[in-house]
């Protein structure tokens, strides 16, 4: 997959408009991005077929689904060698709860972000599945009071 994508102020354009209404109409689409149907038909292929769209999906409210609690969670491994690292990595796809996992620069090595229904949910997750994933040496979780930002780029 190519890495170099140029983008031009239409590609950006149709990147705004599809970040909030994927599911838009090409006709529409193009009429608010000021091009005709074809021309942005064809950009939004090329930004599908280089990655840059990476796919379409439903925006779910997590706190309607009975999940509202966040907690960020920086977690300090034991062994920070590749075979290390990969054994985390895959281990932290099986775990749903995680919602975010991020290798981190600096005083720890992860950072993630753990959405459950409640604190009670949490520290359960937190004792049967984090604190068991592989290397892991210490946490520190901090809960989110309140979301400001959140969603699409």
């Amino acid at each position: 997959m190519r890495t170099d994508v140029t983008l031009d102020r239409f590609d950006h354009a149709i990147l705004r408009v599809l970040a909030t209404d994927g599911r838009i109409p090409v006709t529409e689409l193009a009429r608010r991005i000021g091009l005709s149907k074809s021309p942005t038909q064809a950009r939004v292929k090329r930004l599908e077929d280089t990655g840059v769209i990476t796919g379409y999906r439903a925006h779910l409210d997590p706190i309607r689904m009975g999940l509202a609690h966040v907690a960020f969670v920086e977690v300090r491994l034991s062994d920070t060698r590749e075979t290390a690292l990969q054994a985390f990595n895959k281990a932290v796809l099986a775990v749903p709860e995680i919602e975010q996992c991020h290798m981190i620069a600096g005083g720890f090595d992860y950072l993630l972000k753990v959405r459950t229904g409640d604190i009670s949910d949490y520290r359960r997750v937190m004792a049967e599945r984090l604190s068991t994933l592989p290397f892991v040496a210490a946490t520190s979780t901090y809960v989110a009071m309140e979301a400001v930002k959140e969603g699409p780029l």
